[in-house]
């Protein structure tokens, strides 16, 4: 309990009021009274303290009070290094406190197990990629697109975007869309075929995977020109 209360006042010490309220108009459906306001940096510099430190006995005492405090959970989660099988049960554990695409976005950044075990991550993830519940399904989808957009895994992440069921979920289909758009920025000609294929993406999520690929910097004019042209209607 003192080391939780302690942790509450560095949390509060690195709070700032006004992007406290910026995050609360972010993040409607969360509550300003459930968010201090401390930024991303400080929240990742905390979180590789607590993961060089007893992270066990931290995660078991840690409080859910503040969205601060879940996401500091996660960051800690992500930033250990240990065998995935003591690390995956740590994070089908957090992946219930997701309430809001914040929470999930750098909790799955944070995820490098993905990188030094990725076979082991991949067959964790598959279940959540079938997931009727949205954040699940936004964990996996994003999980996917931070780690697994490779030459090697993108027929595999390709076929996996392609198979979510969105479920009219907007927050899965952003993702999905925002990782079909990574998809073509890394391998336009794959990415390519598969659009202009028989794709199972419902329409909001296709267009919207359309607008964000035009969005990118890394894609040049004649093909967003093309693109356009593919909206579906």
């Amino acid at each position: 309990m003192q080391e939780r209360e302690g942790l509450r006042e560095k949390l509060g010490a690195l709070a700032d009021p006004e992007y406290r309220v910026f995050t609360a108009r972010l993040l409607p459906t969360v509550g300003e009274n459930r968010i201090l306001g401390v930024r991303l940096p400080a929240l990742r510099k905390l979180a590789k303290e607590l993961a060089h430190g007893d992270w066990r006995a931290y995660l078991a005492g840690a409080s859910d009070d503040f969205m601060e405090e879940i996401m500091l959970q996660g960051m800690t989660i992500g930033g250990v290094r240990a065998e995935p099988a003591e690390i995956l049960p740590y994070v089908a554990a957090f992946v219930p406190k997701i309430d809001n695409w914040s929470v999930c976005d750098s909790f799955c950044a944070s995820l490098k197990l993905a990188r030094r075990a990725p076979e082991a991550v991949w067959d964790f993830l598959q279940p959540y990629l079938q997931e009727s519940r949205e954040y699940y399904a936004r964990f996996g989808v994003v999980m996917l697109l931070d780690h697994f957009i490779t030459e090697s895994y993108l027929p595999k992440v390709i076929k996996a975007l392609d198979s979510v069921a969105c479920n009219g979920q907007y927050y899965v289909q952003m993702a999905v869309a925002w990782a079909v758009s990574v998809c073509f920025a890394k391998f336009p000609e794959q990415t390519m075929d598969y659009l202009r294929g028989d794709t199972n993406l419902d329409l909001f999520t296709y267009n919207k995977a359309l607008q964000k690929t035009r969005e990118s910097f890394r894609v040049d004019a004649e093909t967003k020109a093309v693109l356009k042209q593919m909206k579906r209607k």
